[in-house]
């Protein structure tokens, strides 16, 4: 078995994958937020996954002889795999990780968050695998970043090619999801509110440049729409079709400039359907899409167990 930790800004998760590849556990707790507030400090985030981290790990105990069937341990570290990327959340998971994997013999991997997102996205869409042996884009939409990345697989490198220049996709859902009265994380019920929009008329103008695009715009736009008494319902359904259409015009130019066909779409922006068919919509027929299962856009640890069975087959393989 191997284990994936993720002790993300908003969530701490636990998963298992045995050697077939299939999932054994998968477990997760959402860090609360108090009504009205837009976020957690990272000292509040810390304390919250150290309180709930040994809950999650307690599913160990339901595993006969797990002590010498987990063959390797993986943990997110960073939020991206930059030299100078840190948050002190990370630390937690980390912590754990290094303890399980010193306490076993076995070995300790290590992984960026969004290493993870991207990995997760490609569960249920193994038979796609094959697309990303040459260049791709990952796009990874969240709370935290909103980044496209060109990755390529045989130079064994990434440059973020695309990005927001302000708010983040997932920032300004929360924030307008709060402000219309919905608990942080705001994404979900916000969906829910903008299926049951009727005319979808409202179209909030997006912005680029190049692959990059703005985000904060789109926030005061919305706040002028809310205080001409515009239908909730409607704004919600314009907010999340304004993301999809800002990634999808960013893709398009990005596609064309890389000469790059597929597309990997990563994130807990990604869980959101209205935003995913805008995308698709949006985007030209001879680029090639590759989505995240709902369940695996979120923040999960699933990737990083992956990514870590990945890695121990390969070390084992003398590659």
């Amino acid at each position: 078995m191997f284990i994936g930790i993720d002790t993300s800004n908003y969530t701490t998760s636990v998963a298992g994958v045995d050697t077939e590849g299939n999932i054994c556990f998968d477990h997760r707790r959402i860090l609360p937020v108090k009504k009205g507030q837009k976020g957690l400090r990272q000292s509040e985030a810390v304390f919250e996954h150290v309180k709930n981290i040994p809950e999650l790990t307690a599913c160990f105990e339901s595993f006969e002889d797990i002590k010498n069937g987990i063959k390797a341990v993986g943990v997110s570290v960073s939020p991206r795999p930059r030299k100078q990327s840190y948050m002190p959340v990370f630390r937690v998971g980390y912590a754990v990780a290094k303890s399980i994997a010193d306490l076993l013999h076995v070995p300790l991997c290590s992984f960026s968050h969004q290493e993870g997102h991207i990995r997760a996205a490609l569960i249920g869409n193994e038979t796609m695998q094959n697309r990303l042996k040459k260049p791709y884009l990952a796009v990874h939409l969240s709370g935290g970043t909103s980044e496209i990345v060109k990755i390529d697989p045989l130079a064994h490198s990434s440059e973020i090619v695309g990005s927001t220049l302000d708010l983040n996709a997932g920032q300004l859902i929360d924030r307008i999801g709060v402000d219309l009265g919905y608990n942080f994380p705001a994404g979900k019920e916000l969906e829910s509110l903008a299926k049951t929009a009727k005319d979808c008329n409202i179209k909030i103008p997006s912005r680029l440049e190049k692959g990059n695009f703005h985000f904060s715009g789109q926030e005061n736009y919305i706040h002028q729409l809310m205080h001409d008494g515009n239908q909730p319902s409607e704004i919600a359904y314009a907010l999340f079709e304004c993301i999809g259409r800002t990634i999808g015009r960013a893709i398009n130019f990005l596609c064309k400039e890389y000469g790059i066909e597929t597309i990997v779409f990563s994130g807990g922006v990604m869980a959101n359907s209205i935003v995913k068919d805008t995308i698709q919509n949006r985007l030209k027929k001879q680029y090639c899409p590759i989505f995240a299962q709902a369940r695996f856009a979120t923040d999960n640890s699933a990737g990083c167990a992956f990514l870590t069975k990945e890695f121990y087959e390969k070390f084992k393989a003398g590659i």
